[in-house]
């Protein structure tokens, strides 16, 4: 199967520790992604509006070029992207009148049926590797680590594109036990971040991000994992402000599931790029003696 891989406008710049930390571990476990010529912004949220029809061509394009490079399946590593494509795959693959519609639209692109599968990393892991493989290449095991998977909204919302059904968190929770590491189980692994409300309602979103850290928090995690770059900002890159507006009472560091992949896996940490994330990771991987091993 040959497997187009979609960055996304973020992981080419703040979220390049999401990115290469997954790239370097791909390599280490035998995974062969091309990533797709001309690739252009997903949307980043899939319109609910029935009638928007516009808003589909961006990720529909980006189906087209990964079928003319001659793939099989498209994988991405943002929670956002991977919703937004596999909706739009879904509309093009079920809807005849919308999907005519596009292609009629979209006159100098290939006409596209849905044809391919989308992926998440995640989903890829577990169906292409296995637990079992990810875990014999594991050269610094996160022994000693409990994590927390954060999914957010978009990873298993509406359940025809989920990951894995509401309420079940194995996917992640499984990779981080191949990895050496204690999954926690948390209350608020799939209640919002606050999305984009940070923008233009700071005090709504810091409460929606304080529920979910303290939520982690107090279940016991020294760490909260997630693979999207805007739950990353909400969640990591706020607790400081958090902390000072006394909506936390203790900070916890957040980081992408790939970067804890990538350590795990012995990767070099530069693949890492800890300094796009919280202050607090570094600091802590350090303490955890994961950093210096890796």
């Amino acid at each position: 199967m040959k497997i187009s891989y979609y960055p996304g406008c973020t992981l080419k710049y703040k979220a390049r520790n999401l990115e290469t930390a997954a790239l370097a571990s791909l390599e280490i476990l035998g995974i062969d992604v091309e990533e797709m010529d001309r690739w252009n912004c997903c949307g980043a949220v899939y319109s609910l509006t029935d009638d928007d029809l516009i808003h589909m061509v961006g990720p529909v394009r980006n189906l087209v070029r990964a079928m003319e490079q001659g793939a099989d399946a498209i994988v991405t590593l943002c929670s956002m992207c991977y919703n937004t494509l596999a909706r739009a795959n879904e509309l093009m693959k079920n809807d005849p009148e919308k999907r005519d519609t596009i292609n009629r639209f979209m006159d100098e692109e290939n006409d596209y049926f849905g044809e391919l599968e989308v992926h998440h990393l995640l989903s890829l892991l577990k169906d292409q590797v296995g637990w079992q493989a990810i875990s014999e290449k594991v050269q610094n095991p996160l022994s000693n680590l409990k994590l927390a998977s954060y999914y957010g909204c978009t990873l298993q919302r509406p359940a025809e594109v989920g990951i894995e059904p509401m309420g079940s968190f194995t996917l992640m929770n499984d990779l981080f036990q191949a990895l050496g590491a204690q999954a926690v189980p948390f209350g608020a692994a799939d209640k919002c971040c606050g999305s984009y409300q940070v923008i233009c309602q700071e005090e709504g979103e810091n409460s929606a991000a304080a529920i979910i850290l303290q939520n982690a928090a107090a279940s016991g995690a020294q760490a909260l994992a997630t693979s999207c770059p805007l739950c990353e900002f909400n969640l990591g890159k706020q607790q400081e402000a958090l902390l000072e507006k006394e909506k936390i009472s203790q900070k916890i560091p957040t980081l992408y599931f790939t970067q804890l992949l990538a350590l795990a896996l012995g990767v070099p940490a530069e693949h890492c790029h800890f300094e796009l994330s919280d202050g607090e990771v570094r600091h802590f991987l350090e303490n955890k003696k994961i950093l210096v091993a890796a």
